[in-house]
């Protein structure tokens, strides 16, 4: 077992327009236990040149930023950086949105204020499974 990588907390970077906005995401989930917010961004250019620089194993991305979306970063994460599992998290959470994130390659889709819980439960569980796949 490599205690290392047990030890290594589940790397999250937030991309989202709004900075108290963002700065409540990352609060919020810094208190959940092996995760650890690693980049933040508001537009999609600089999020996915911080992403490729850091590489974390998550991406909370909303869907509207101050310039790009969340879409076209979704989609270009897919693409260049599949490992990385995205999650759109956004207040734009019709159908429609809904069946653009997943064409786009989201892996998750959570609506920001009626399913934030669930949300935060699902980056818990990656990082639960993170460790359980260092112990194995």
């Amino acid at each position: 077992m490599d205690t290392d990588v047990h030890r290594a907390p589940l790397k999250v970077f937030l991309v989202e327009d709004a900075a108290s906005v963002r700065r409540n995401i990352a609060q919020l989930l810094e208190l959940l236990a092996g995760v650890q917010i690693v980049g933040e961004a508001e537009d999609s250019e600089t999020a996915l040149d911080a992403i490729r620089a850091c590489r974390p194993d998550v991406a909370v991305i909303d869907l509207r930023l101050s310039a790009g979306s969340g879409i076209e970063l979704i989609s270009a994460l897919a693409k260049s950086l599949p490992d990385i599992v995205t999650i759109a998290l956004t207040n734009h959470s019709g159908a429609a949105f809904r069946a653009a994130c997943s064409k786009a390659g989201a892996h998750y889709f959570f609506d920001k204020t009626a399913e934030f819980d669930a949300a935060c439960n699902t980056i818990r569980d990656l990082s639960l499974a993170r460790r359980r796949r260092a112990i194995d």
